[in-house]
């Protein structure tokens, strides 16, 4: 399946302020937030795009227009080291951070990822395939409380327990789950009731997903990082798609969004908030209707500002 990119107009416009500007793309993906970017961008504008999977970078390298574009740069790396990436690029200012936190058409579609339950392979699941665990290899240790701790936290799935208890007693009779197929089959019999259109399997396969990537930690230090790169005025632009990454993007910014007092100190100049937000963008109809995974995707926008006694918010 061709990857489509979620939002890509709305998340361009919102990004791209100044044509001669520095600009971060956290998650390259196949490009194609990044090409969009360079199409607004003057021959003065720089764009850096940051991707941990080896295939994207791989992807960026193969392909000529941007080999040849003085314009672009990429680097392998996780998005929550954005700050130590682009300080090796002598860049420490920058106009604008784009966060696209979906999984890509082409991780979901390759068996050998073990992204999805639609194809059978080994039960891998990391971005960066070079380094970490795998899901298999954490089934295949973790007990039985921590791994129902993790699809519970993760995958808000209700019957967490019981598919930890399936997958310990499977690996006690000889028999550990290393495939996607093998995973789904046991969930599928540990799930009794799920919701109409959804397979039983979904909420687990998120959850070791985001556990294997650490991706809410990594979220959470990337925000961190791009605010203290972006300049007066620079955007942060973040498409989540589950409610948990939403959750932590929308305290971010509400936190970001507050002058701050320090209790210890109560005659001290309040903390300047250092956020406004802006936006909070849904996909439109005929988006949906063109592009699956664009149904549970949320794009947060807000600006770098640095006033110290305003009254701050977040969009709902």
């Amino acid at each position: 399946m061709q990857h489509l990119s979620v939002l890509l107009r709305e998340a361009v416009d919102a990004l791209v302020a100044d044509a001669d500007g520095t600009y971060v793309d956290g998650t390259f993906g196949r490009g194609g937030h990044a090409r969009a970017v360079l199409e607004r961008l003057s021959s003065q504008g720089r764009l850096v795009a940051i991707d941990r999977d080896p295939e994207a970078v791989a992807s960026a390298a193969s392909d000529a227009a941007l080999a040849a574009d003085p314009r672009f740069t990429i680097r392998r790396a996780p998005f929550s080291q954005i700050a130590a990436t682009l300080a090796a690029l002598g860049i420490d200012k920058v106009h604008g951070v784009l966060l696209d936190l979906g999984v890509s058409s082409p991780q979901i579609d390759d068996p050998a990822r073990g992204f999805s339950f639609r194809f059978d392979g080994p039960l891998d699941m990391r971005m960066d395939t070079t380094r970490g665990e795998s899901a298999a290899e954490f089934l295949a240790r973790a007990d039985e409380r921590h791994i129902a701790e993790v699809i519970r936290d993760y995958g808000e799935e209700r019957f967490a327990v019981q598919v930890a208890k399936a997958l310990v007693a499977r690996r006690e009779s000889g028999r550990p789950v290393r495939t996607t197929a093998e995973l789904a089959d046991v969930v599928a019999r540990a799930v009794k009731t799920r919701e109409a259109g959804q397979n039983p399997a979904t909420r687990t396969f998120q959850a070791l997903r985001i556990f294997v990537n650490a991706e809410l930690e990594e979220l959470e230090q990337a925000l961190t990082s791009a605010l203290a790169l972006l300049a007066p005025g620079g955007r942060l632009v973040v498409i989540s798609f589950h409610s948990l990454e939403d959750r932590i993007v929308k305290t971010f910014i509400a936190r970001e969004s507050r002058s701050e007092v320090d209790r210890r100190a109560p005659f001290a100049h309040p903390r300047p908030r250092r956020l406004r937000a802006i936006a909070r963008v849904r996909p439109g109809a005929a988006e949906e209707a063109s592009n699956p995974r664009a149904r549970s995707a949320v794009m947060r926008v807000a600006e770098r500002t640095d006033v110290p006694f305003a009254a701050g918010g977040v969009a709902p």
